[in-house]
């Protein structure tokens, strides 16, 4: 990652079983070109996040799982926080640095994993050249 670069964005899962199960359900996050396009756009679009979490290949039980953007709870017991505002998600993702921490309930283990927004300017760079 990196490439044209305008956002850097931090996950963060906790409380899983095993750390395996954490870097699994980060990586998921971290690699979903859905979710990197919505953070380049500065979308708070937690239906892109919760579907990598749920495609991770990670048994959960959703109704254990929170998600916040940096402070905003924007996720509780596996749906929509009641007092999620869109703005506050929205002003989240309007920063050059972001977290995303998601928790499990599960157990103690914990993975942190890195990542950037996939912008025009990575399509542009790499559609550029032949290597």
């Amino acid at each position: 990652d990196g490439e044209g670069a305008t956002k850097f964005i931090t996950i963060t899962v906790e409380g899983g079983a095993s750390v395996l199960e954490c870097r699994k359900i980060a990586y998921s996050i971290a690699h979903s070109p859905l979710v990197k396009t919505a953070f380049f756009a500065s979308d708070p679009n937690l239906g892109r996040i919760l579907a990598a979490i749920g495609y991770a290949g990670v048994a959960l039980d959703v109704d254990q799982l929170d998600l916040y953007l940096d402070d905003v709870w924007v996720a509780q017991n596996g749906g929509r926080n009641p007092d999620y505002q869109e703005a506050d998600g929205q002003r989240v993702m309007q920063q050059s640095e972001i977290t995303v921490r998601v928790t499990l309930g599960r157990g103690a283990a914990a993975a942190t994993v890195w990542t950037c927004g996939l912008s025009h300017d990575y399509v542009t760079i790499n559609a550029d050249y032949r290597s």
